[in-house]
């Protein structure tokens, strides 16, 4: 076997080396090749934190409204109990929530709604438990709390009537038959002065939205939700934010010896309670909260009398909803709210907006 060695003189073009341009050549590829692959790793990765991030508000939604459809199918609708809803002028509507000199003109912010349910709750230590809770929701709307921009449920099981006869404020009531013991005339305080009953006292964080709970009856249920707001649509096929009154003439004065909750007719002219929430996810909530930010946003999502501009009601299904996004993704663009503020744009594309219908409709009696 003969070996051919290359002159260490003169190099031969037929030694098995590679030339200088051939070795630049390679590199550049490799170096493509390696450009390439990290992008697209890069690529699934980011793709892989945004499905991780709508995995976590999907799964507060489903929670929050799962648990608001036990609520409301166990709703009691009777004409002789007190509601805490959007109403009518005159009725016990909720006052305006939000308390930043930053929300939009006329706004009132994130709602609240209270009612009975056949649901279990926390109840007293002692005492014959009923099979009835006081129900509410709220964003809970104190800056000094740990849950501030936090969807809270309250879940007060109440005793049976006659098991404690006490009136102080820490006594636990039964369910009230009686109407017109929510007041909501005053505008600097909550409850008002004229409110009486439990309302008043152990119940008031039902009808209040900063209010302290004394009895350990609110959880947050919702981390990530820090807007709510509901409307209801009528067997007409219409939408409103106030169930439709028995009559066109009805006088809703509180003196009017009808009581109010006759007037909302138990609800028969409601075909489902429509709630709308917007949620993000914890990493995204850690960017913008406490600095402010996450309020400003939430002030940009129009009321329901405001979906389709100032003082113009949303008419059509969908109408609040998609404010909503356009709110979000007009931070998500521009980095900022409508005021000027600041808003990661990241977070903002962050935020999903979620709606779910309950049926609450009374069926006719046979």
């Amino acid at each position: 076997m003969m070996t051919r060695h290359c002159p260490s003189a003169v190099v031969s073009k037929h030694c098995g080396a590679f030339t200088l341009m051939e070795l630049l050549v390679s590199i550049a590829v490799m170096a493509i090749i390696i450009f390439m692959v990290t992008q697209l790793m890069s690529n699934a990765e980011a793709v892989a934190r945004t499905g991780n991030k709508h995995i976590d508000t999907d799964t507060q939604a489903r929670i929050v409204l799962d648990r608001m459809a036990v609520d409301f199918a166990k709703m009691l609708k009777r004409t002789d109990i007190d509601y805490y809803i959007k109403a009518p002028i005159g009725y016990k509507n909720p006052k305006p929530h939000g308390k930043n000199q930053k929300l939009q003109s006329g706004q009132l912010g994130n709602d609240q709604i209270a009612f009975y349910s056949e649901v279990p709750g926390f109840y007293p230590s002692t005492g014959s438990q009923s099979p009835v809770s006081l129900v509410a929701y709220r964003i809970d709307n104190n800056p000094a709390s740990a849950t501030y921009l936090q969807l809270q449920r309250m879940g007060k099981g109440l005793l049976w009537n006659g098991v404690n006869n006490g009136t102080s404020s820490t006594s636990p009531y039964p369910i009230v038959f009686a109407t017109g013991q929510i007041d909501n005339s005053c505008t600097n305080k909550c409850p008002c002065t004229a409110t009486t009953g439990p309302w008043a006292g152990p119940w008031s964080a039902a009808i209040c939205s900063d209010n302290t709970d004394p009895d350990g009856s609110y959880e947050s249920i919702g981390p990530g939700v820090f807007r709510l707001e509901y409307y209801y649509l009528l067997k007409d096929g219409s939408i409103t934010d106030s169930p439709r009154v028995t009559s066109a003439g009805v006088n809703w004065s509180p003196t009017d010896p009808v009581p109010l909750s006759a007037k909302l007719n138990a609800f028969s002219d409601v075909e489902a309670i429509a709630v709308v929430i917007a949620v993000i996810d914890p990493a995204s909530r850690s960017l913008v909260f406490p600095t402010g930010a996450l309020f400003n946003l939430m002030s940009d999502m129009a009321d329901f009398k405001n979906a389709k501009g100032n003082g113009n009601p949303a008419k059509n299904i969908g109408d609040v909803e998609n404010n909503w996004n356009s709110a979000v993704q007009s931070a998500a663009q521009t980095g900022t709210t409508s005021d000027g503020s600041a808003f990661p744009p990241a977070a903002a594309a962050a935020v999903r907006i979620y709606n779910r219908y309950f049926d609450v409709r009374t069926l006719p009696n046979i």
